[in-house]
């Protein structure tokens, strides 16, 4: 395993460098390097960290949550109000319903199998969109409209969203009913994990602010350890109350990163969020590689150009989702026209999910699978890129920023 993690770490970083060189994302070198590192094509990756990459890549995601949190103002996150809760599921439905409409005629599947399809592709990636919209509330872009604040609780919701209906659809491709109760576990998950979260935040500045009090000076490392512990506990939750309640785990990790950088002191969170910053330098590596890791290249070239087209009318029907959540606010049109470009990008959930129907022998699998690796190939540069190239053209920057 160390032999691997030397090849995810140097090759990673290598390709990340050569990806920007070429003036693409550093991401895309990662998943290439992934790729090539993969057990599809050089197979140079030990099956000991392969047997433990989902757990690994579900650590990175955390990491970045906890920045994401510690850089949210919650009077922020109330000012976006409607649309974020809007974000977290309507442009999610409107690109399954394009894969509803149009995948039995473009990839000729059926009506439930393009159900299971939009399921598997539908989910935006966190692991893409965070660690960009944490950079532009750092650096003052879309901070007065609070639009990298509605893109980052959106895209945490929209994926739990998404695989509760994954869940449902392949049911009921493998011939059992759907489950009402499973539908109804999408909202109380994310209340349950906001809550939850908040909680553990709530009692962990409490613990900092009395241990402060009576002399006990914690170091900013030390409060990020204890952090990351209790986030990992909160994500571990998800799984120990499965079949019993259904709870958020990365919206608790949230959800607790905001609460304590709403009771902490300001100087503390922003020091806390740059524990957390210097941490993703690495878990980034890990986390994109692994991501390239799990994708099977062998299926792109199966994919074929109608995998491509059924992708780019999805997306477009997404976009529209996003443009209807966005009605009656302020935003201009290059500010909706960037949310559009931002929920783009498909990575996480997709190497995830995307070779279960596959697995538990859907007829629909491998073809499932083909556009889901198809989807990441094209999406996350894309989606990345876009965001990295017209944030500055697109967004308007805080004028205290501008002042400092």
């Amino acid at each position: 395993m160390i032999t691997s993690l030397a090849f995810i770490f140097l090759f990673g970083l290598l390709m990340a460098s050569v990806a920007w060189k070429l003036r693409l994302p550093r991401l895309v070198g990662m998943l290439m390097a992934g790729i090539i590192l993969g057990p599809y094509v050089l197979d140079l990756l030990d099956p000991s960290i392969l047997a433990v990459s989902s757990d690994l890549r579900q650590m990175a995601l955390i990491i970045i949550l906890l920045k994401a949190g510690l850089s949210i103002d919650l009077l922020d996150l109330k000012k976006v109000g409607r649309p974020a809760i809007m974000m977290a599921f309507v442009p999610a439905c409107f690109e399954i319903i394009g894969y509803l409409i149009f995948a039995p005629y473009i990839l000729g599947v059926t009506r439930i199998e393009a159900a299971v399809m939009g399921a598997v592709i539908a989910a935006v990636s966190p692991a893409v969109v965070v660690p960009r919209m944490v950079r532009l509330m750092e650096s003052g872009y879309g901070k007065d409209k609070s639009i990298p604040q509605l893109i980052i609780a959106g895209a945490s919701c929209d994926d739990v969203f998404v695989i509760v209906l994954f869940s449902a659809f392949t049911g009921m491709a493998q011939g059992t009913s759907a489950d009402i109760l499973g539908f109804i576990d999408i909202p109380v998950s994310i209340i349950l994990g906001v809550v939850l979260g908040a909680f553990a935040g709530y009692i962990l500045s409490l613990l900092f602010e009395r241990a402060y009090r009576q002399g006990h000076h914690i170091q900013n490392s030390i409060k990020a350890i204890i952090v990351t512990g209790v986030s990992f506990l909160l994500v571990s939750c998800e799984k120990w109350l499965e079949g019993i309640v259904s709870v958020s785990g990365l919206l608790a990790v949230i959800g607790m990163a905001c609460m304590i950088k709403a009771k902490s002191d300001p100087f503390v969170s922003k020091r806390m969020a740059e524990k957390f910053g210097k941490l993703w330098l690495a878990a980034e590596v890990i986390l994109f590689v692994l991501v390239g890791a799990a994708v099977d290249i062998r299926y792109t070239l199966s994919a074929g150009f109608a995998a491509v087209l059924m992708i780019f009318i999805a997306l477009i029907f997404r976009s529209f989702g996003v443009m209807l959540c966005l009605l009656k606010t302020s935003f201009s049109l290059k500010e909706r026209i960037f949310c559009i470009l931002a929920y783009l990008p498909k990575a996480t959930v997709q190497a995830a999910i995307g070779s279960v129907p596959l697995a538990l022998g859907l007829p629909c699998g491998k073809i499932v699978l083909s556009v889901a690796v198809m989807a990441i190939l094209i999406t996350a540069p894309f989606g990345a890129a876009a965001i990295d190239l017209t944030y500055r053209r697109l967004l308007q920057k805080d004028d205290m920023e501008d002042a400092g």
